[in-house]
This record gives C-alpha cells, sequence and structure tokens, in this order.
C-alpha cells in the first residue's frame, strides 16, 4: 500500500463507519437539545469520565445526587420542592446524553483501531481521524464548562448562553468534518468550478455556522418562546428592547429581543441569498447543488418561522434544529462539490 491511498476493498468499510459515527453525532445534537429545552442539563452536577458512566443504581445513591442538585440556584428559584420523580424525569435526559457522548468515543477509537490493525489507513488519513477523536474529548470538556456555569456560587438558572453556543458549534464542527471526509473518500468526481461559485459556496457555509452559532443564543436565552408574532416583534419592525439598558451592548449575545431579531435577519439574509444563487447558476454544472441548498433552506425558513409562532415547543423546536443541522451538511456537501478549480478560467 502507497502511503497517499488506502485499499480499495478499504474506502467503503470506513466510510459506513464514518455514516455510523456521523448518524450517532446528529443524535447526540438533537439529544442535547432536547436536554436544553427540558431543563435537563444542571441535573448532574459533578463531572467524571470513568464513574459518571453508571447512574445512580440506589435509592442512597438518588438521594445524593438529588441533594447535590438542590444547592443549585435553578433549584432554589426555578424547581424549589420538585419530587424525586421530577427528579429523575431531568437527570435521565442529561445522562443519556453523556453515555451517549460516551459511546460515540467508543465506536471512534475502536473503527480507528480496526482500521489501523488491517493496514487500512494512510497516514495523513491517521491523523485526520485523530483530529476527530481529539475533538471529541475537547468537545466532552467544553461540555461541563458548560454545565459549570449554573453550578457554585452562581444565581444563574441556566448554562451560559456562550458556551452552550461554543458547545453546539463544536459539534456542528465534528459532524461537518466527518461529513467532508465521508465526501473524500468516495468515487465521485467534482466537476471545475468558476472562482465566483467556489467563494459563493463558501460564504454560505460560514453564513450557515454563523447562524446557527445565533440559533443557540436564541435557545440558551429562550428566546424562541417570546416575540411569537410574525413578521413584526410584538407589532414593531425593530423590538424597542433590541438594546437593553442593564446589558447595553452585551444586548447583541445575551438579550432575547436582540437575538431572535439577529437570527431573523441572518435568516432572510440567507435565504434571499440562496434563492438569488440558485436563479443565477442554474445553468452551470452545479446548477442542481445550489437549486437543493436553496430548497433546504427554504424548508428551515418556513419551518423556523411556524415554530416560532407556536412559541416554540419542544418537538418543533427539536425538527427545526434537526433541519438546520440537515442545511449545514449540505453547505458543505456545496463546498465539497464546488471545490475544484476550473483551469481553463
Amino acid at each position: 500500500m502507497s502511503e497517499t491511498t488506502i485499499p480499495p476493498a478499504a474506502a467503503p468499510w470506513i466510510r459506513r463507519w464514518l455514516i455510523l459515527v456521523g448518524l450517532m453525532v446528529y443524535a447526540m445534537i438533537l439529544i442535547g437539545g432536547a436536554t436544553r429545552l427540558t431543563d435537563s442539563g444542571l441535573s448532574i452536577t459533578e463531572w467524571d469520565p470513568i464513574k459518571g458512566a453508571l447512574p445512580p443504581l440506589s435509592a442512597e445513591a438518588w438521594n445524593e445526587a438529588f441533594a447535590k442538585y438542590r444547592e443549585t440556584a435553578e433549584y432554589r428559584y426555578i424547581n424549589h420542592g420538585m419530587s424525586m420523580s421530577e427528579f429523575q424525569h431531568i437527570y435521565w435526559w442529561e445522562w443519556g446524553h453523556r453515555f451517549f457522548g460516551r459511546m460515540i468515543g467508543l465506536v471512534a477509537v475502536l473503527g480507528i483501531a480496526v482500521f489501523a490493525i488491517r493496514k487500512w489507513l494512510t497516514r495523513p488519513l491517521l491523523w485526520k481521524l485523530l483530529g476527530l477523536v481529539a475533538l471529541g474529548g475537547l468537545q466532552g470538556a467544553i461540555g461541563w464548562w458548560m454545565v459549570s456555569s449554573g453550578i457554585g456560587e452562581t444565581t444563574r438558572v441556566d448554562v451560559a448562553p456562550y458556551r452552550l453556543m461554543t458547545h453546539f458549534i463544536l459539534a456542528l464542527l465534528i459532524l461537518a468534518l466527518v461529513a467532508w471526509l465521508w465526501l473524500d473518500l468516495g468515487q465521485r468526481a467534482r466537476s471545475p468550478a468558476p472562482r465566483a461559485i467556489r467563494v459563493t459556496a463558501k460564504l454560505f457555509l460560514v453564513a450557515i455556522f454563523v447562524q446557527m452559532a445565533a440559533g443557540a443564543l436564541v435557545a440558551g436565552l429562550d428566546a424562541g418562546r417570546s416575540y411569537n408574532d410574525w413578521p413584526l416583534m410584538a407589532g414593531e419592525l425593530v423590538p424597542s428592547h433590541y438594546i437593553e439598558g442593564d446589558l447595553g451592548i452585551r444586548s447583541l449575545f445575551e438579550g432575547r429581543a436582540a437575538t431572535q431579531f439577529n437570527h431573523r435577519i441572518f435568516a432572510y439574509v440567507i435565504w434571499a441569498a440562496s434563492l438569488l444563487a440558485a436563479w443565477a447558476y442554474r445553468k452551470s454544472l452545479h446548477g442542481r447543488s445550489f437549486m437543493v441548498f436553496a430548497g433546504l433552506v427554504s424548508l428551515q425558513a418556513v419551518w423556523g418561522i411556524f415554530t416560532l409562532l407556536h412559541a416554540a415547543p419542544m418537538n418543533l423546536a427539536l425538527l427545526h434544529q434537526a433541519i438546520g443541522v440537515v442545511v449545514t451538511l449540505a453547505a458543505v456537501r456545496l463546498v465539497w462539490l464546488t471545490a475544484r478549480p476550473d483551469a481553463s478560467a
């Protein structure tokens, strides 16, 4: 085997494994979204990568875990007087989220080990896969950094929105890298693309990541459950509380009105730009890909409005997030497909 090629029989198996890892990361993102929407993230007040893999197995252990949760501001200000069964409900969401993360790490490490033993990995591919595992480990640490913002000497009743955004965007980045590797290992030939098309595709990918980050701030602040009219916000084109007096410029990241307004405006810009690009490049070799992307962006925009008008219940909000991840993957695919320069230009 050459240092730069893998055996022909290896690529399909590695791609199947990447699909499995990708689907698990996708599921993990949705489980994380449900954990946030059920306000379960602060139910486990410790981070123990080894012992934490087991839930409480006795009444005494459950009482101990509940006692630690009762010390949080979330319990004191929001959930004071909750029963053990109510605590167990939110505990299982958070425990499941962490446990599934451990399973992703196990599947990733075992897969790489098997491929290495079979000598299926080139040095560059091995480093890329190890980089994914390292990002997964970093994601776990950032997850605890996020949770710790609502534990201890604090009056926070939720995790810090900035940290939630960081946690979410890193998960999205990991999924995007998995998808890129999967595409790289395929047999599909890429048509050459003019510079304008390549730049447009890259701008869409950046814009989608920015929009997803903006959505994470909205979720972190529960801003999707306020200002539930459309196309105005509380009857105003620009909400009068866009800049809140006590927050100042921090309203852009911590204010419910500002974060929701920004999320709306970004959506309109991306939606209009995707339709314009689909029209402009309809006769190019990549016209169909731009049309697929514009169709997915349109679906996400319409579903986002529908979710907003219904005050973002969990089922609608999770589907909005799920479609957003698909749009992100479509943007990754668009960049990959258009990455080959047009030599004739």
